[in-house]
């Protein structure tokens, strides 16, 4: 059995907030728009708004309408509407997320975020990123990468306390 243990989340976040203030300083990027993927994409987003010092407010994107299983999987029942409190138009914008993996959920993020409009760009930002990309998707920025075993996912729940979670889908 292989054992697997997860980077403790405060290391995370202080780890993913100097990566991507230093890919912020390196593109010249004064204000960014941060922008998270509800759940766990919105907590993380955030804390980055707070440990970078970022007046501008976060913005929320559901992108239930643009994933590629909604045929099989169907409608998420907690579906919210996105909210982006700034016009696009030419923003230099930071998607968040909390768990890389295949690159599924940033391709439906960037599908909605250009519904909304075009920015002068687009970042990732990621707590973690894992093994197991079918999409060649990488982030600006991740707090930490990790392999799993298969079968294994991780999750970050809360909102209050934050926690990463491992699950074995085997079980």
């Amino acid at each position: 059995m292989n054992t697997v243990a997860l980077p403790e989340l405060e290391s995370l976040f202080a780890r993913l907030a100097a990566e991507l203030d230093k890919h912020l300083r390196a593109r010249n990027i004064a204000q960014p728009c941060l922008v998270g993927v509800q759940s766990g994409g919105v907590w993380v987003a955030e804390r980055l708004r707070s440990a970078l010092g970022i007046d501008t407010p976060c913005g929320t994107l559901d992108i239930s309408f643009h994933r590629d299983d909604y045929g099989r999987a169907g409608l998420n029942p907690s579906v919210r509407p996105s909210q982006l409190p700034w016009d696009l138009a030419e923003r230099h914008v930071v998607l968040v997320d909390d768990v890389l993996y295949t690159g599924r959920t940033v391709r439906a993020a960037l599908n909605e975020i250009f519904d909304w409009g075009r920015p002068a760009s687009v970042s990732l930002a990621v707590l973690l990123a894992r093994d197991g990309r079918e999409l060649p998707i990488e982030a600006s920025a991740a707090g930490a990468h990790i392999e799993l075993p298969p079968g294994h996912h991780v999750k970050l729940r809360g909102p209050d306390p934050l926690r990463l979670e491992l699950i074995d889908a085997r079980s």
